[in-house]
């Protein structure tokens, strides 16, 4: 009699947190306290069904869950697919989740928690400004203090997002060390919260950071893919051939590959910022170029310097992105996992030039305006679907649009004014 293979999502972690090698939780033993004590209440509210019921309403009636999906036509018909074809480009509308991208899903949750936690104060980093905005605004509903780190480069480049926290009534802490971006904020808002973990709690903005924070943003993001492949489903009948998302640390990648890994017909696209060139300070693509380190409470997969004459260890090394919420040197544990098994595609990711292209191209065939960041997935899917037209090919593209682009309307007329006007 053949064995049952356990389900991925009830096996991974283990329960020290590890997908594989990636992931655990180094940190000093206060900080590991307050980390076992959200452990612990996680893990117990997960089954509590007053917590699932409010979690659920929310996101019903408060957040507009759940977000549609949308056939691309016009997106399909402009890379040559389409329905004659069989080569078709579906969205999984994010961007139409209240405060416009998908970290809430997780934001509200962990609020939630924050407040069975009896915190009186939540403390995060954001990069494109929508955890941010996101987690002030969970604050808000909650009636908890927030505090928001951000690189001062971030600030200026998305200053819509600052101008949000601020009116939902967070403080937002300019961070003006290094690159003045997402890893600085990490840095900064991690030191905030370890000089007061007892009334605070630290609200991790994506699949990073040490155990429980990768597994538990997974499971809040999960609902993404639960319901793309529900709606998918019930649209085509079949599950999609293809699903693409953007990866920085990898949140919303993960909420909608989530459901799919135990579907091994179907191909998952981790996009990755490939920046300027392939030069180290060019790029974030940590799976594609970086090798296994520890950072910030966690052991995955970063972009790193080598060892000097001042240094013996690698440091984490400078990034670029086009788009604030990927310019971060590493990558979630489970998506370094998924990749080191062969279960995420490789050689995933897009160009800044490319991505702005993607970004137009979305625009004006979908009246949809995209964030950068799902501007990265926007442009791979077009790819794939371009790929299967050139070799005559059916397929259906997933991609997830995991946030609105209003935040960087004014960073993208400021840099290509070109491309804005149609002549």
């Amino acid at each position: 009699m053949e064995a049952k293979t356990e389900p991925y999502l009830t096996s991974h972690p283990d329960a020290n947190g590890f997908f594989g090698p990636y992931g655990g939780s180094f940190i000093p033993p206060p900080l590991q306290a307050q980390m076992d004590e959200i452990k612990t209440h996680y893990l117990e509210l997960r089954q509590d069904p007053q917590f699932i019921a409010e979690l659920d309403e929310i996101r019903r009636n408060y957040q507009g869950r759940p977000t549609p999906l949308q056939y691309a036509k016009r997106l399909s018909e402009s890379i040559g697919g389409g329905g004659e074809t069989g080569v078709e480009i579906y969205l999984k509308r994010e961007d139409l989740n209240h405060t416009g991208a998908h970290k809430l899903n997780h934001c509200m949750a962990e609020v939630l928690l924050a407040k069975h936690l009896n915190k009186r104060k939540v403390i995060a980093e954001t990069g494109a400004g929508q955890h941010g905005v996101a987690l002030a605004t969970a604050a808000a509903y909650f009636g908890l203090e927030c505090e928001i780190h951000m690189g001062a480069v971030d600030m200026a480049k998305e200053h819509p997002n600052v101008t949000r926290m601020k009116i939902l009534g967070a403080k937002v802490v300019p961070v003006t060390e290094g690159l003045q971006t997402l890893k600085e904020a990490v840095d900064s808002a991690f030191g905030a919260y370890m000089a007061d973990p007892v009334t605070a709690m630290y609200c991790i903005g994506s699949v990073v950071g040490p155990h429980p924070f990768p597994m538990m943003v997974r499971n809040f993001q999960q609902v993404v893919g639960e319901e793309a492949k529900e709606q998918f489903l019930e649209r085509t009948g079949t599950l999609p051939d293809h699903v693409v998302a953007c990866c920085g640390g990898g949140s919303n990648a993960m909420g909608i590959f989530s459901v799919f890994i135990d579907s091994p017909t179907v191909k998952l696209h981790a996009v990755e910022p490939l920046g300027r060139g392939p030069t180290l300070g060019d790029h974030a693509a940590s799976l594609a170029s970086g090798s296994e380190g520890i950072m910030h409470g966690f052991n995955s997969i970063m972009l790193q310097t080598p060892p000097t004459i001042t240094s013996s260890a690698p440091t984490p090394a400078p990034v670029h992105s086009i788009a604030s919420g990927l310019d971060y040197p590493s990558v979630g544990p489970e998506q370094a996992y998924l990749r080191s098994i062969g279960r995420t595609e490789t050689g995933c990711g897009a160009t800044d030039e490319e991505t702005v292209q993607a970004f137009f191209a979305l625009s004006r065939t979908e009246g949809i305006i995209p964030a950068l960041e799902s501007a990265h997935a926007i442009a791979w899917a077009m790819k794939v679907a371009k790929d299967a037209v050139e070799r005559g090919e059916r397929t259906r593209v997933l991609v997830n649009v995991s946030g609105r682009g209003d935040k960087d309307v004014e960073y993208v007329v400021e840099q290509y004014p070109q491309l804005v006007t149609v002549v």
